[in-house]
This record gives C-alpha cells, structure tokens and sequence, in this order.
C-alpha cells in the first residue's frame, strides 16, 4: 500500500506540472499530438517547461533531484532553458528553517549554538538535495562549515528505493533485456550510495581518504574535518574560499586559465581513478570551486563527499586497457577484453564484435570535445551491445555517471577540450607503471616482508611434498608415480629458483 501511495503521488506530481506533456511534446506522429491535448485539458500549464521539471522533481524528493543534477552538466543533450533550470538543483534546492537547522546542531551536540559558535549564520550558504550548509565562527576564530543533514531524509529514500526494487523485479521478469541490464544490482548500488550519503561521519571519512591521496597533487583542494564536531547528522569542516567553477566570466577576469582548469580535471578524476581506486563520484558543477588566492591560485577545490566511488585493482587494470586499447583504436583488443572478463558469451566472435565497436567508436576519434558527445558514444555503444548480450556491470555505474559529470563539466569549461588525447598520456604512463618491469619491481619490494616470512618454512614445504605418500595411498596412486617424480622435480626447481630471487631482492631492499 505504501508504494501504491508514492506510485499515485508520482504520477500526480507528473500531471500537475505537466512532465506528460513534455515527454510526449517531442513525438511527430498525429495520434500522439492528439492524445496530448486529451491530457492537457483543464490544466493550465503557464510556467516554462524548464521550471515546471525542475519544481517537480525538488516535489518527488533527493533522488530525483539527483536525476536532474546529473542531467543540468549535458547541455549537448538538453535545450538550454531546461539546463539552465536544472542547474538550480545544484546548489539551490529549498532550504528548510534556519530554526530547525540550530535546533538540529544543538541536539547533535548536546548544547547551545551560541556555547559552540562565536558566531552561527542563520543563513544558509547553499542548500543541496540531502543537507545543507551553514558558514560559522568557533570560539577561537577559526571560520568554519557546517554541514547539516535535511530532517526526514531517511523515510522518504526508503519509501523510492523501495518502490524502484519492485520496479526492477518486474522488470526482469517480462524483459529478456531488463535481465541483461541487472536492474536489481543496480538499485542495490544506488541503494548504498545513497544511505552512505545520509551518514556525514562516513562523509567526513571520505573527505580525509581523498584530502591523503590528492596532497601530493598539487591540483585540488580538500576541507579538513574537525573530528570532535563530527556526528551523523552534522558535521564541521574548515572553511574553504573559491570561486564556483560554473562562473567562468569571474574567473577569467581573475586570470585563471581555463583550458589548462579543463586539463587539470581530467588528470584529476583519472589520477583518482586508476591510481587510488578512490574517486569523487558527485563532481557536479554545484560541488566544484577554484581559489584565486596566491599561495594556491588555479588549484580545485572539492566539496561534498556523501558518494565516492571504489574500484579494485581488476576493475582498475581491466578499465585501464580497455581505456588504451580505445585511445590507440585497437577495437580486437578492446573485444577481446571484454569476452576474456566475461562481458559477454564466451561463443562471441571477436571479429563481430570488434567491427560493432569500430562503426561506433571510429567516427568521434581526432575532433575537439565541443563536436563529439559521450553520451551518444555509450548510447550507441548500448544499443550495440544488445546484439551481443553484454552484461552490464552494477560495480561501474557509479563510474560511467562520474564520467558523464566530468564530461560535463570539461564541456562548460574548454570545449575545444580533447579529452582522447588529454587521457591518453596519463593512461599509457599507469599502465607502464603498473604492468612493465617498474610495477613488478614496486609490487614484489610491497610483497618482500611477506616473503621473508615464509622463507623458513621453506624447507620444510618443500620437503613434505616429496615425501612418498603412505603404503594405502600407494596401491591407489601406483600408476601416477612416475608422474609425480617428474612433478617433484619441477617443483624443486621452481622453489628453489624464487627462493634464490626472493633472497636477492630482500637484500637488495635492505642495502
């Protein structure tokens, strides 16, 4: 009953603001033109389409806001009125009281913002889907954010991730591609993600994981958490100062160079991606400032980590292959990865699947990102991979929106941006470091003190495994024991052979 009931106030909230007639409104077909006038009966729909989207989805809640905050960064794929509406989701979504968002400090905290603030602004400085921020002074000067979680968040994304499970489940059921595209697994990703997002502690850890990993970068910034203002629904963070990455004019008339602003975030999101595993994943335009300060003039400054991505180290050299093999056009490599990782059917014929990939990929190689779309590269990547009944992969969805959002954002800033070219270096540099005689050397020297305790028992091992097996035993395995000698001896030399390797490089670490 209670999906009935979100389910009715879905499709009432479609109605009021008339998102019916704006899906239909793109069809040519008479029948579809006349069915819309049906529907529009008796309405008044007097507001641009772009604000009546974005009304009704701040109505339906945090996920689909989400929605249309993923959508405001594709301005290749939307009219501009609706991106520019969409674009309010970002960073401007309602706030709630500023008298509700004291009282919920005080509870978290057990006392009165005036003992924890020498000054708390009622106003808020920006408002998202999930929470929202207030700037504040503590009592020893420092100037300070604190981020405060929406009351009530947690019922109503129950309520839709529910709702969207049952979905899922019919869908596979009367779809053989529903099937394909593992709805369920994906609910279930989006279904962590999102209540990850509601504990700001785990958001405080996340920002302290990226702040370690991007010190070295010199590119991007990270606010520090002040650990012991730390709750699940507030959380105080250091102060940053920047300018909103969407505000180009300012900017510019800052002196930053914005193509160079372009190439910095790609080095950074494949920097976090293949080198760390550990990626921002909500890299809208919203979550994104640069400093025009002097001491880090130019450099990134990331906000909000409620959802980050993980990757392991398969996921990161698969990905990172298939990233090269793409860049280089090497379309057979990049078919046959995806039968050796199981993407498809192992009765899959590489060279068929090889052409599917080269008549989508080849067309959009050698051209400034301003002329090419990603997004129309995975759709027709898509609509390719049902002939070949490639499964999607849940794990990686977060990445391919992440990606979406970084295309995104290059697009606003440079869109002579080439984004093949810009990645192709960093990538071909990882995997050099990674698979060449660099990553050995750097994995075995990791693995040296492992060794080093396994190589007294040795001896031991290797000893037992040429003993001969018990008289019982022998009647059975009579017929193998030639076999086995010839076994023993192989494995002696291999034993002894990265022994004496093992060895060689313990001392070489220790000089």
């Amino acid at each position: 009953m209670r999906h009935l009931a979100r389910l009715v106030f879905i499709v009432f909230t479609v109605l009021r603001f008339g998102l019916d007639e704006l899906a239909l409104s793109g069809f040519r077909q008479r029948w579809v033109r006349l069915l819309v006038r049906l529907m529009t009966i008796g309405r008044r729909l007097d507001a641009p389409r772009g604000v009546r989207l974005r009304l009704a989805l701040e109505r339906l809640g945090p996920i689909f806001v989400k929605f249309g905050q993923v959508l405001s960064t594709r301005r290749d794929l939307l009219p501009a009125d609706i991106a520019d509406e969409l674009e309010r989701l970002q960073d401007r979504v309602p706030p709630f009281p500023a008298e509700q968002a004291k009282a919920l400090v005080e509870k978290a905290f057990g006392r009165p913002t005036e003992v924890l603030f020498a000054r708390f602004e009622a106003q808020p400085v920006a408002s998202a889907s999930i929470a929202q921020v207030h700037f504040a002074t503590l009592k020893d000067g420092r100037e300070v954010a604190v981020k405060v979680l929406r009351p009530g968040m947690l019922a109503v994304i129950d309520d839709d991730l529910s709702l969207m499970r049952t979905l899922a489940r019919w869908i596979e059921r009367v779809s053989a591609d529903g099937r394909r595209l593992k709805p369920r697994q994906v609910v279930a990703e989006f279904d962590v993600y999102l209540h990850d997002e509601l504990d700001l502690v785990r958001e405080a850890a996340n920002a302290a994981q990226l702040r370690r990993n991007m010190a070295d970068l010199q590119l991007v910034m990270l606010p520090e958490m002040l650990w012991e203002m730390c709750t699940s629904s507030v959380i105080v963070m250091e102060r940053m100062y920047g300018v909103p990455i969407s505000q180009t004019h300012r900017l510019t008339e800052a002196g930053v160079d914005i193509p160079k602003l372009a190439r910095d975030g790609v080095t950074i999101f494949f920097t976090q991606v293949f080198r760390d595993g550990f990626f921002h994943a909500d890299m809208h335009p919203g979550n994104i400032q640069v400093s025009i300060a002097p001491a880090t003039f130019g450099r990134y400054i990331a906000l909000d980590f409620g959802i980050v991505g993980t990757l392991t180290e398969y996921d990161k050299e698969y990905l990172a292959q298939n990233f090269v093999a793409f860049f280089r056009r090497d379309y057979k490599r990049v078919a046959a990865l995806h039968v050796e990782s199981g993407w498809v059917p192992p009765t899959t014929r590489v060279d068929e699947l090889e052409g599917a990939i080269r008549t989508v990929c080849e067309p959009h190689f050698d051209r400034p990102l301003k002329d090419i779309s990603l997004g129309q590269v995975l759709m027709r990547l898509f609509q390719a991979s049902r002939r070949f009944n490639v499964e999607i992969q849940p794990q990686l969805v977060l990445l391919q929106k992440t990606l979406l959002n970084v295309e995104g954002l290059g697009r606003q800033l440079d869109p002579e941006l080439d984004l093949w070219n810009t990645a192709k270096p960093f990538l071909e540099r990882w995997m050099n470091d990674q698979i060449g005689w660099r990553g050995l050397l750097e994995r075995l020297q990791k693995e040296a003190p492992r060794y080093a305790q396994l190589l007294p028992e040795l001896p031991r091992l290797v000893h037992q495994s040429l003993q001969p097996a018990p008289r019982s035993e022998q009647r059975v395995i009579e017929a193998l024991l030639i076999e086995q000698r010839r076994t023993n001896r192989l494995l002696q030399v291999v034993i002894w052979g990265g022994l004496g390797f093992v060895l060689a490089l313990v001392l070489l670490q220790t000089l």
